[in-house]
């Protein structure tokens, strides 16, 4: 029970379950100082990430519901931990503890790849408030498990609990804490370039102020394609497109690698560097405004039918791998029993970029004709997502529109399970849409 200074005393309850008074006393007190001041670590480490040092490019004023919300709701917690009953205590303490591990994990990754910096010292101070959370919510389950009923019914009580406890946190409590490492955590150097030809270290400004850093072929057609998304993935895609005489740009998405903004593995806003990367080429002498493609891999994949879909600037598109980006093409592929997982991972990736989430692909690709475009997808790519939506997405597409199913090619990987005939499909689409070719 809670008295009114606020500490938790134990019951007469807690005595018969055959915890001592004294020790019993003790522990509370322990857990009473300790939990808050785990809370409020943790709460300094949120307010020092999305308010003090954002990523570059990016200001306070861009994190106020990715800040806020936390903070309201581990303060909010702090304030009321005494006085609430032993099991939402240790629910709370273990909840916001492993959240509190995550946001430190941040630090620890990047720490790892470049060397720490910024608000990676409060990520650090987060994750060992984290560590110290958990084990008071553990310790606090601990010591108020119940041992004065039948001993029978006492362990399966406890293996249904565990059994719920599992599946909710399998379901819905894992969705939350990816959501935030896919919006904060991403690839933090640049790649080798093997491009095979020399290339131009490039930057250019997308609508909303950040700087993107990338490389750039120049082309000897007049024709240039964006390969996205990244300056790794595409790399084998940019040297196919540099033999048929293409100019190719790779760069670096928001918040990854040189980049300004902050990630997101999901490509929510990515279609803003698109847009400002087809804008670069425009203004290339080497390039014919009216010959500017794009080819996307997985999320880019998604990102360049987005794109296509809300400017004329590409001609022609190539989409491999694309899927689902949120609830939304999850519904559209009826698989109820991942709903409540997406959702959860939609409201907080939605929750931790600042962003709703983009429209439905399938009400976007029909805005792309009469520019041409070309799925590519594999059948056993992402859980067979890429099946079950691109058939969707392409009877959804205007003409001219390719489709083209890679039973053996494993997820964006058909250029190496068919190089060959990738190269002659992907480049013939290319020198038809851009070149005016047979």
């Amino acid at each position: 029970m809670t008295v009114a200074d606020g500490s938790v005393r134990p019951s007469g309850r807690d005595v018969r379950r055959g915890v001592g008074l004294g020790e019993l006393a003790r522990a509370c007190t322990r857990e009473s100082v300790l939990a808050p001041i785990a809370l409020a670590l943790i709460a300094v480490h949120i307010v020092d990430d999305n308010f003090l040092q954002p990523q570059p490019g990016m200001s306070a004023g861009d994190h106020l519901v990715s800040g806020l919300v936390p903070l309201a709701v581990i303060l909010l917690s702090a304030s009321v931990y005494g006085r609430l009953r032993t099991g939402s205590r240790a629910a709370i303490a273990i909840f916001l503890g492993a959240f509190g591990i995550t946001v430190g994990a941040e630090a620890l990754y990047y720490t790892l790849k470049v060397g720490p910096s910024g608000d990676d010292y409060s990520g650090f101070v987060a994750l060992g408030a984290g560590v110290v959370l958990v084990c008071v919510g553990a310790a606090t389950l601990w010591k108020s498990r119940r041992r004065d009923d039948n001993l029978w019914w006492r362990y399966v009580r406890r293996l249904l609990l565990a059994a719920g406890i599992v599946l909710a946190g399998w379901m819905l409590v894992l969705p939350f804490f990816l959501s935030y490492g896919f919006t904060h955590v991403t690839r933090a150097v640049v790649p080798a370039a093997r491009l095979g030809v020399p290339y131009q270290q490039v930057s250019f400004t997308t609508s909303d102020g950040l700087t993107l850093q990338g490389w750039y072929v120049p082309s000897k057609n007049r024709a240039a394609v964006i390969a996205f998304p990244g300056r790794a993935g595409p790399q084998k895609h940019a040297r196919m497109l540099v033999r048929h005489g293409y100019g190719v740009l790779l760069f670096d998405r928001r918040g990854e690698g040189e980049s300004d903004g902050e990630p997101n593995a999901y490509g929510w806003a990515l279609d803003k560097d698109i847009a400002a990367a087809a804008a670069f080429l425009q203004h290339r002498p080497d390039v014919d405004r009216s010959r500017i493609g794009g080819i996307g891999l997985s999320v880019g994949g998604e990102m360049m039918l987005q794109a296509a879909a809300e400017s004329n600037d590409l001609k022609a598109v190539v989409s491999e791998g694309a899927g689902s980006r949120s609830v939304r093409e999850v519904i559209e592929k009826k698989a109820w029993l991942d709903v409540p997982t997406y959702a959860v991972l939609t409201a907080g990736t939605a929750l931790f970029s600042n962003q709703a989430p983009p429209p439905n692909l399938r009400d976007l690709v029909g805005r792309i004709a009469p520019r041409s475009v070309f799925f590519i997808y594999s059948t056993h790519g992402v859980d067979g997502e890429e099946k079950q939506l691109n058939p969707k997405y392409y009877a959804a597409a205007g003409e001219p529109k390719q489709s083209w199913e890679i039973l053996e090619a494993s997820h964006t990987g058909g250029i190496v399970a068919r190089p060959k005939e990738y190269e002659r499909r992907v480049i013939g689409f290319f020198d038809r849409a851009l070149l005016g070719r047979s």
